[in-house]
């Protein structure tokens, strides 16, 4: 029997068992769509990472926080404040830092101009922000250590700030109000997108840190600080130095933890090891057990349809079909389901990616790679699901068939 009657006939069958059809469909349904969603999305995820650390730790910068940062976790109850004096102590005692910037903020302050509110992020952060943080503004001007040290009242705004509130107008010399401070806006911060949080960066505002901490907030800690150092063959080195000085500071004995965290590149290099692990082999993963688990009930399905379609078989032998067309005819069965359950898992998974990469802002949260690896597992899998059915199929005999 030719292979266009062999599909011809499998359709067919495919068509008049439509509630089995249906649940073999279904568990390479899941698995295609999980193992799409989880590889596409992983991509996104894994670009917006990179982006991130490199723009917040580069290769010659350290980030100390009080208590814990928002990187490595969320800081530990009773964590002795971190404050600019500690951090401008660490600079003057380790000679291979070559700049630092202390930053302190509020979050989810209401913002007004007129009749307009928004919501934003609001930093406290030194003059010297700009080259420590490696970002700068696209118009007006920053401000300076006199504006730092007057707490002055001005205000650098990110792209979503402007916009939200004042649509078209030109912005700058403008005055805002934070909280109930008002504050003129000097300068337009470059953007920046989205972080890896799915935070908008260009939804904040920088102010003066001695601003923040006197005008704002009525307090002298900070969250965390940002040191870059001369040489980055001296990162480790100089790592373990801010921690010497910190613990002096903060008069910590020796069995005592670190009232604060320090993270280096390499650090960083690490954490984004451990979650593309997670990203790449795990997720995808579940995915694949899914779609194993959707083959075995495929196979166990088309093997009760065996026992049920005995006197079709034997009808079928009878008039001339060799065990060999039987058996592809099972094989073709059961790894077309498969493969059409997969192609609408497939879609499922795309618009799901697209979804969460809308939701998050990830670029790129499409894999070909997801799409070819889903294609070719949900084959192998139809394949393999469909040998044992169609071996049992073939063996059966004519007459017995019949009877």
């Amino acid at each position: 029997m030719n292979t266009k009657r062999l599909v011809s006939q499998s359709v067919r069958a495919m068509a008049r068992y439509k509630l089995r059809t249906a649940f073999m469909m279904l568990g390479s349904f899941i698995g295609v769509a999980a193992l799409t969603l989880t590889m596409s999305v992983g991509q996104g995820v894994r670009a917006k990472m990179l982006v991130t650390i490199r723009q917040v730790l580069g290769d010659q910068s350290i980030l100390v926080a009080g208590g814990g940062s928002r990187m490595m976790g969320s800081p530990r109850a009773g964590a002795a404040r971190l404050t600019v004096d500690d951090i401008a102590a660490v600079a003057k005692d380790i000679p291979a830092i070559d700049g630092w910037d202390p930053q302190a903020e509020l979050s989810g302050t209401s913002v007004r101009y007129g009749d307009v509110t928004a919501t934003a992020r609001i930093t406290g952060q030194s003059e010297r922000w700009s080259r420590v943080w490696g970002r700068g503004v696209s118009r007006g001007e920053s401000f300076d250590a006199a504006a730092v040290a007057s707490s002055a009242r001005v205000a650098l705004i990110g792209e979503t700030v402007a916009r939200t509130l004042f649509s078209d107008q030109d912005p700058i010399d403008a005055e805002i109000r934070i909280g109930a401070v008002p504050v003129r806006v000097v300068g337009i911060l470059e953007r920046f997108g989205n972080d890896m949080h799915g935070m908008d960066r260009d939804n904040e505002i920088i102010v003066p840190i001695s601003t923040l901490m006197r005008r704002l907030t009525n307090a002298d800690a900070i969250n965390a600080a940002k040191l870059l150092v001369k040489d980055p063959a001296l990162e480790e080195e100089t790592a373990a130095e801010i921690k010497r000085v910190l613990r002096l500071r903060h008069a910590l004995d020796k069995d005592q933890p670190d009232d604060f965290t320090v993270v280096t590149s390499l650090d960083a290099q690490k954490m984004m090891q451990m979650i593309q692990r997670v990203l790449v082999v795990y997720l995808p993963l579940v995915g694949g057990i899914a779609l194993v688990v959707g083959g075995v009930v495929a196979a166990t399905l088309m093997l009760a349809s065996v026992n049920e379609r005995t006197s079709e078989i034997g009808l079928r032998r009878a008039v001339g079909a060799r065990p060999e067309d039987i058996r592809r005819q099972f094989v073709i069965e059961t790894a077309a389901i498969i493969i059409v359950g997969a192609l609408v898992g497939i879609l499922l998974g795309y618009a799901g990616a697209q979804a969460v990469a809308s939701r998050l802002k990830l670029d790129g949260a499409f894999s070909w790679t997801a799409v070819l690896v889903s294609l070719a597992a949900a084959t192998i899998v139809g394949l393999l699901a469909g040998v044992l059915p169609a071996r049992r199929a073939a063996q059966l005999h004519p007459a017995d068939a019949l009877r």
